[in-house]
């Protein structure tokens, strides 16, 4: 495909622009791509071919969807601004392969949406430019939820990125680096300039995969009380994780039961949350469960 065939040039979205009137709405964190070379990016990145399927969020005016129709068997896009509907049946016109829903994603019911769609897929990706407003709410729903997806491939926020594929030990690293990475191998594919886009964003975007797992990298009893505890370890990033826990687990209490735990759990109280591994806060969580702590 040359770049005056595809939507994303610069040209042709302000031409489609232009031909519907469509504004932007600012509260629905809406940028256009207009860079062909990071659209072959995401793509190349979902390892997508006939067989497999992909489920778009927030599809704007159809760039992505039309690569995306090009390359996977089946293809889904799910659109929360009716007024691009209308826009996304014309520009897609030509490929019978995409079913175009007017849903709020965060509302969807995603595992029907599946059975209806990728009927004849053997496997699903999710291949979107997301919102940054909602970015971690999309991403928690699609991974908690355990639909059946090969790996998930965004255009997020630069700082998100960072922090879903940090290590322990820096600044970056928090409980939402747990989260993804209990359910998902990361890796950041490219960092993308604000000037791709129309309008142009105020922050640096990246392109993230996340490659679901089959199963978690560790063991926990319960995940929601692993996940509380995470959460609770990070409260005050500055203060030591016996502090936290103690704030969450133990208020008005002495030391004394807290710092037995801890050193149960092979953990030294004096720690900070960002130095410990998922497997220490695995086996935090289950000292706490056995002690009754929830």
């Amino acid at each position: 495909m040359n770049e005056r065939e595809g939507i994303a040039s610069p040209k042709r979205t302000k031409d489609i622009i232009a031909k519907h009137n469509f504004s932007f709405k600012k509260s629905l964190g809406q940028n256009f791509l207009i860079d062909q070379n990071i659209l072959n990016k995401i793509v190349d990145a979902a390892d997508l071919d006939s067989g497999k399927g992909a489920l778009e969020i927030g599809p704007g005016i159809g760039a992505l969807t039309e690569r995306l129709a090009m390359k996977a068997g089946e293809v889904a896009a799910v659109e929360i601004d009716r007024r691009l509907i209308p826009i996304l049946k014309d520009v897609l016109g030509p490929y019978g392969n995409v079913t175009v829903r007017e849903a709020d994603v965060l509302k969807v019911d995603l595992k029907t949406l599946f059975e209806e769609v990728f009927v004849a897929s053997s496997k699903v990706s999710v291949v979107a430019n997301l919102p940054y407003y909602v970015t971690t709410p999309i991403l928690m729903k699609l991974l908690e939820e355990k639909l059946p997806l090969e790996n998930i491939v965004v255009m997020i926020q630069k700082e998100v990125a960072e922090r879903m594929s940090a290590s322990p030990g820096g600044k970056e690293y928090g409980s939402l680096s747990i989260a993804v990475q209990y359910y998902s191998e990361p890796e950041l594919v490219c960092i993308v300039p604000r000037t791709v886009f129309i309008p142009q964003p105020n922050v640096e975007s990246a392109v993230i995969r996340l490659k679901v797992r089959e199963k978690p990298p560790v063991e926990v009893a319960d995940e929601e009380h692993f996940f509380t505890l995470v959460q609770a370890s990070f409260t005050q990033r500055r203060k030591t994780i016996a502090n936290n826990l103690r704030s969450r687990y133990f208020p008005g209490e002495g030391r004394e039961r807290l710092e037995a735990l801890l050193q149960e759990a092979q953990v030294e109280p004096s720690r900070r949350a960002e130095t410990l591994s998922m497997d220490e806060f695995a086996r935090l969580s289950l000292v706490f469960l056995k002690a009754g702590l929830r």
